[in-house]
């Protein structure tokens, strides 16, 4: 199996699920719970295609991607309370499985259609944030990668690897893939953040 299918296949277990964990939080019905973990495994990558030039029919070709969304799904439906609780303390760290598996499987993706880097970088960030943004507005949340730690940022950089060609083999790629997780969970856990500048303070003492 080639390794862009593995990420394919990474990317699409761990969303799902993510999606669904959320959908159970808001309190949505199974149909609610399945739609919203099919949005989240496959909204990202419908969004890239449309901008890279691939159908979006080509989903529909995805069977076996789509069949294993839905056994996540129903796993994390039918799965004992405790278990769900205890995935909350570990939420982050699928997200960033998903983010960083998608965000190398974008960038493969646009890699191999011979797209410039710039095309390869929105790859990488679409596929990797666009299904979580899509999750979160639809469970009516401030979607995470507008959060303060930093999230679309490792997507960028790992498109930006694979584009520039510094990347050659298998290995190298699943070290890119661990090294995006890992410094996805130390933003969590350091609370890393770019810049930011509010507006807030100034908008209270002029109508004040």
């Amino acid at each position: 199996m080639h390794i862009f299918e593995w990420f394919s296949i990474i990317g699409t277990i761990a969303f799902a699920m993510s999606g669904a964990f959320v959908a159970m939080e808001e309190e949505y019905d199974i149909l609610g719970v399945i739609v919203l973990g099919l949005v989240t495994a496959f909204g990202g990558g419908i969004v890239r295609n449309v901008l890279i030039g691939v159908p979006v029919t080509s989903l529909w070709s995805q069977g076996l991607l789509i069949r294993l969304a839905l056994i996540s799904v129903v796993i994390a439906f039918i799965l004992p309370l405790k278990w769900i609780k205890h995935w909350k303390k570990t939420e982050a760290l699928f997200d960033a499985i998903g983010l960083s598996a998608f965000a190398i499987q974008g960038a493969i993706y646009a890699t191999e259609m011979n797209h410039p880097l710039g095309a390869v970088l929105v790859a990488a960030v679409l596929t990797g944030i666009g299904g979580g943004i899509i999750r979160d507005i639809l469970a009516g949340r401030k979607p995470l990668v507008l959060r303060d730690e930093i999230y679309a940022v490792w997507a960028m950089i790992a498109g930006l690897a694979i584009g520039l060609n510094w990347l050659h083999n298998s290995w190298e790629l699943l070290t890119l893939f661990v090294c995006v997780v890992v410094f996805r969970m130390l933003s969590v856990f350091y609370k890393w953040r770019l810049p930011r500048r509010s507006i807030s303070n100034s908008t209270s003492s002029l109508s004040g």
